[in-house]
C-alpha cells in the first residue's frame, strides 16, 4: 500500500497564479457585439436568451453538486461509485486517522484555530435559526479556545454567533413590565435575531469572531477590567445600507418560491434553498439573479443550499484568515500553524491561502467527494467535535510531560 506524506507544512508547492477579482458585469456576461459588427436586436436577444438558459441550467447543476440528498448519495453507493469515494479519501484523509502526522507538523510552532459554523460545528438543519452548537460542541471549543488562538469565520453575521459585551446588550424597553423584575424582556433586536438566539448560538466571549463571510470581525478584549474592544475591522461598511435594501428586495421577490428563506448576516444576505422543492430551484436562481443584475455593485456565490450576496470587494474567509493571523502577531511567520476547518464552497478561500502560504491544515467537512484545497477531511461535525477534544488532549499531555522534564531537571 502506498504510503501517505503529510502534506503540512506544504513545503515547495507553487503558488497558483492570482485570479483578478470579477467586475461587477462579468457575474452574468452578455458581451456587446464589437463595434461595426450589425447584429439585430432579435438576434441579440435569443442568443442572450440561449446563453442566460445554459447559465441558469449550469447553476442549477451546481446547486444539485454542492447540495447531495440522502436518496442520491444511497444511489451513488448501490451504483458502485465508493471507488471514488475511496481514491478521494486516499486524497483528503481523515484528519483523525492523520492526526498523530498533523500534530507532529506544529512541533515548534504555535496552532491557531479558525472553525467555521453551520455544518462545521453546528449540523446543517431544515430551519438556519435552530442551527445550534450542542453542550458537549460548546465545551469542546472553549477548551480549544483556552490552549489556541481559536477563530469562528462564519456566514452568519457577527452578533448571531458572538456574545456581546455587557455594555452592547439592549436597554430593557421602559414600558416593559413583568410580574418579576428579573424577567424583564429585551426587546431591541440585534441584526434580525433574539438575544436569546445569540446566546445559544456559540455563547463562547474568549474566542474571536469574522462574520458576514470575514467581513465583520472583533476579538476579545485583552482581560475582564480592560476597556478595549478588540480587534474590530469592517471592510465593507459603505455597503450597508445597499445590502439592507437588497434583503427586503429579495423578501419581496422570493416569497412565491415555498420554503425559500432570507437571511439578513449584515454584510451578505443568504438566501437559503434547504427547504425549496428541486423543481423549483431553477425559478428561485432565476429571481434571485434577476435583483443582482440591478446591483452591480455586489456578487452573488453560492454556498451549501444557499445563495450569498455579497460586496464586490476583495475580501472573504481567507483574507479574514490572513487578517486575524496578523493581528494576533503571526504575519510571515514560519513558527505558526494555522488550522481551518469548514464544510462550504465559501471555505475554499481559506483553504487556498493556507496552500499558498506553504503552511498549515486545511481540513474539509464532508461525506461526499468534493474538489477541494483542503489537505484533510471530516465527516460531521461528531468528528469535528472528536478531533478539536483530541487536540486538547493532546496539548494537555504536552504540558504535563513538559513539567516533567523540568522537574526532572530541577
Amino acid at each position: 500500500m502506498a504510503q501517505t506524506t503529510v502534506v503540512v507544512p506544504e513545503v515547495g508547492m507553487t503558488a497558483p497564479a492570482p485570479t483578478a477579482c470579477p467586475c461587477p458585469g462579468s457575474l452574468f456576461p452578455y458581451p456587446p457585439p464589437r463595434a461595426g459588427m450589425a447584429v439585430s436586436r432579435k438576434c441579440l436577444r435569443a442568443a442572450q436568451a440561449e446563453l442566460g438558459a445554459g447559465m441558469l441550467s449550469g447553476l442549477v447543476e451546481s446547486m444539485r453538486a454542492s447540495s447531495p440528498t440522502h436518496a442520491r448519495a444511497a444511489a451513488a453507493l448501490a451504483a458502485g461509485v465508493d471507488d471514488e469515494h475511496a481514491a478521494w479519501m486516499a486524497k483528503h484523509p481523515s484528519a483523525l486517522g492523520k492526526f498523530e502526522e498533523i500534530v507532529a507538523a506544529s512541533k515548534g510552532k504555535q496552532i491557531v484555530m479558525f472553525l467555521d459554523y453551520d455544518g462545521t460545528l453546528s449540523p446543517i438543519v431544515d430551519d438556519p435559526d435552530a442551527a445550534f452548537m450542542s453542550e458537549t460542541m460548546r465545551m469542546a471549543v472553549r477548551s480549544v479556545a483556552k490552549h489556541f488562538p481559536t477563530a469562528i469565520v462564519s456566514g452568519r453575521c457577527r452578533d448571531k454567533v458572538r456574545p456581546p459585551a455587557i455594555n452592547e446588550l439592549p436597554l430593557p424597553s421602559p414600558t416593559t413590565t413583568t410580574a418579576a423584575a428579573d424577567e424583564t424582556k429585551l426587546t431591541e433586536p440585534m441584526c434580525a435575531c433574539s438575544i436569546s438566539q445569540v446566546f445559544d448560538f456559540v455563547k463562547l466571549a474568549e474566542l474571536y469572531y469574522a462574520g458576514s463571510h470575514g467581513m465583520d470581525i472583533k476579538g476579545p478584549a485583552k482581560s475582564s477590567k480592560s476597556k478595549a474592544k478588540g480587534v474590530l475591522f469592517q471592510p465593507a461598511s459603505e455597503f450597508l445600507p445597499m445590502i439592507e435594501e437588497v434583503h427586503q428586495r429579495l423578501i419581496e421577490e422570493t416569497k412565491h418560491v415555498a420554503g425559500a428563506k432570507v437571511e439578513n448576516n449584515k454584510f451578505c444576505v443568504s438566501v437559503h434553498f434547504r427547504c425549496v422543492d428541486e423543481k423549483s430551484w431553477g425559478a428561485l436562481a432565476e429571481t434571485v439573479k434577476g435583483v443582482m443584475r440591478e446591483y452591480p455593485k455586489l456578487r452573488m456565490s453560492q454556498g451549501r443550499m444557499v445563495f450569498e450576496v455579497r460586496p464586490t470587494i476583495k475580501w472573504d474567509k481567507g483574507k479574514a484568515l490572513e487578517f486575524l493571523l496578523e493581528s494576533l502577531g503571526f504575519a510571515d511567520c514560519p513558527n505558526v500553524l494555522p488550522v481551518y476547518i469548514g464544510d462550504d464552497r465559501t471555505d475554499e478561500d481559506a483553504f487556498k491561502v493556507l496552500r499558498r502560504r506553504g503552511q498549515g491544515v486545511g481540513i474539509l467537512v464532508s461525506k461526499h467527494p468534493k474538489d477541494t484545497s483542503a489537505s484533510f477531511s471530516l465527516q460531521e461535525p461528531a468528528e469535528v467535535m472528536e478531533f478539536l477534544l483530541r487536540l486538547v488532549e493532546w496539548k494537555q499531555l504536552s504540558k504535563a510531560r513538559l513539567r516533567l522534564r523540568r522537574q526532572a531537571d530541577a
